[in-house]
């Protein structure tokens, strides 16, 4: 094969891979709006930043409670009909919004009854998106997948915050209606996509078997370091939850100042995904994990201490292009640690630390900005990372010596 095919956009040629790529981008431009919808109509209907802990937490439960299962079904079934299934249940979500918000909704439990149903179909989704890449594209192009897959995603949540805060101006209707084009759009390029799986599980589903990508995970320390570094740092570290408290209180914007703020995090970490799709990390792996969640804490510190909107734009952006370099050193240790039989079931695993960082995160966020205020829960919530960060390399020394990336544990080709 030329060396040109080998350049950082060769895995272009993986037909399933750009299908699964496009329905990826479109299914979280879709959540991206949609995000931005939701916190602003709660927010205005309740001017409570505890409930915008609540859509986090109303993701969370349903997650929480399906993941692991999840993971299993993923081992066992055709992982690119999963996520077809996801992507049509997402569609269902956004339609329940549209009619609620169509209806006229003076409260917010309506909105947290559609966040369930997502939370749902996130549990099915996460596993199986995350294990299905290396069904797509042979081991030589793995690395570089991750990495386009990883901007591709970033482009999403760069164009979609902005483009729902601007599309809200016209009614949270108008963003439910294009979110639901979306999602259903992925569903459609999903179902096309060919994945050649080369392991499946000889044992049945059980519950040894269910339970059996946690005992892998605990086995190896420098997974376990990673996935849980990543937990607890953006656990803490929850700042975007509370962007429409800031935006509306603090930086005295609106909703498309609102969905400018929610872009920021994805143009630095697209910018930061794009240059490692061309210089992937190679050496002082460890290193680089750790100095990104450092430096993603102290932009969240940052963030809290700002009352310019221009500077908080900064801070966000620099959150997320460290969070992204923590983010593909971690995606690429759990996959090319695990082999392909097990490998929906340590997804479930590293997506349970994810969404659990993620949503309970913005839950925790909700309920310190309602005790200090939305300022002070900030700052301590980057400072707890900061803190978590030095912790950890006292805790999993392996990782923070990490000089380069383990060998793949299986691979499969198309």
């Amino acid at each position: 094969m030329p060396d040109s095919d080998r350049g950082a956009f060769g895995v272009l040629r993986h037909t399933s891979f750009v299908r699964f790529m496009a329905a990826r981008l479109l299914a979280t431009l879709a959540a991206q709006m949609q995000t931005v919808a939701v916190g602003w109509q709660v927010y205005a209907i309740t001017r409570d930043p505890l409930d915008l802990g609540l859509i986090g937490l109303s993701q969370f439960l349903p997650f929480i409670v399906l993941v692991l299962p999840a993971g299993q079904v993923a081992d066992h079934h055709d992982r690119a009909r999963i996520l077809s299934l996801c992507y049509l249940t997402a569609t269902l979500c956004a339609v329940v919004l549209l009619l609620f918000t169509w209806q006229g909704i003076h409260a917010a439990w309506p909105v947290f009854a559609a966040m369930v149903l997502l939370g749902c179909a996130r549990a099915f989704s996460m596993p199986s998106s995350q294990a299905l890449v290396p069904n797509l594209v042979p081991a030589e192009d793995f690395s570089r997948a991750v990495a386009l897959n990883s901007s591709a995603m970033q482009i999403a949540t760069v164009v979609g915050p902005a483009l729902g805060g601007l599309l809200y101006i016209a009614g949270p209707m108008v963003v439910y209606a294009i979110v639901t084009v979306c999602a259903f759009s992925a569903m459609l390029l999903m179902s096309g996509v060919r994945a050649n799986t080369r392991v499946r599980p000889s044992q049945p589903p059980s519950w040894s078997t269910l339970l059996s990508g946690l005992r892998f995970v605990w086995s190896r320390r420098i997974v376990l370091g990673a996935i849980s570094l990543d937990l607890f740092a953006v656990l803490f570290g929850g700042a975007t939850a509370l962007l429409p408290v800031f935006a509306r209180d603090i930086l005295h914007t609106g909703p498309a100042g609102l969905g400018i703020l929610r872009t920021a995090p994805g143009i630095g970490a697209g910018l930061c995904a794009a240059l490692l799709a061309v210089n992937p990390i190679t050496r002082r792996v460890g290193a680089w994990m750790f100095g990104g969640v450092a430096v993603f804490g102290l932009a969240i510190v940052m963030f809290g201490l700002s009352t310019n909107y221009i500077v908080s734009l900064l801070c966000l952006i620099t959150l997320g292009a460290a969070d992204m370099v923590s983010v593909y050193i971690r995606h690429l240790l759990v996959q090319l640690e695990t082999p392909d039989d097990i490998r929906g079931r340590v997804s479930a695993v590293s997506a349970v630390f994810i969404g659990a960082s993620n949503e309970l995160g913005e839950f925790e966020s909700g309920v310190t900005a309602k005790w200090w205020g939305a300022v002070r829960a900030v700052i301590f919530g980057g400072a707890v990372t900061l803190v978590v960060t030095g912790l950890w390399t006292r805790l999993f020394p392996a990782l923070w010596r990490m000089k380069t990336f383990p060998p793949a544990a299986g691979q499969a080709r198309q």
